[in-house]
């Protein structure tokens, strides 16, 4: 077992087991007493499992975390969800022809590190849906409710991608510290792309 294992769970694992439950609540449609149960169940464990292997889910990002474009890309996520949900409600309510589509994104290669994240933020808004990943290639597979987007959704999903890292910067280096400044927030921004 690990020292941070050991030690008991640091307020970045408890921030990442809240935001993994709070995916698995959206994924499920609802936070009732057995999804909020299930959600720390398995968030829980996929914590532990990350802090004991330093994979995925804690030791990509070596625990930085840089709060102003987290607030962004929770407001990206927040108002694609809104924006979609809208879309998809019209289409419900004036059903016309679909056409319907599976798409080929390719995301920065840095973004490989965050894919859970992208698949999770796109998934659960509405018309789009994650349905295979190419590690290799570093594409994500989505389903399309309408093809005509399909310009939009790949420029939406990159901006996902660059948010995310920036916000979780990957670092082989194993620092621990939450950065907040407006120089470290600079340095990212022309890293990024």
């Amino acid at each position: 077992m690990t020292a941070a294992v050991a030690s008991g769970p640091k307020p970045r694992h408890l921030l990442l087991t809240a935001i993994l439950v709070f995916a698995w609540c959206a994924l499920w449609g609802s936070a009732s007493v057995a999804n909020l149960l299930s959600g720390v169940v398995v968030a829980s464990a996929l914590v532990i499992y990350g802090v004991r292997n330093r994979t995925g889910l804690d030791g990509v990002t070596s625990g930085r975390v840089r709060p102003v474009p987290l607030v962004r890309l929770i407001a990206l996520i927040a108002t694609d969800l809104v924006l979609s949900t809208w879309a998809v409600a019209q289409e419900v309510l004036t059903p016309g022809e679909g056409d319907e589509a599976i798409i080929g994104v390719k995301v920065p290669a840095a973004a490989r590190h965050h894919y859970l994240l992208l698949v999770v933020g796109i998934t659960v808004t509405p018309g789009t849906a994650v349905v295979d990943a190419d590690f290799d290639n570093n594409l994500l597979y989505l389903h399309l409710l309408h093809r005509e987007r399909r310009e939009e959704v790949e420029q939406q999903v990159n901006r996902l991608a660059e948010l995310a890292c920036q916000a979780f910067p990957h670092d082989d280096s194993g620092s621990t510290e939450v950065v907040d400044d407006a120089a470290a927030l600079d340095d990212t921004a022309g890293s990024a792309s």
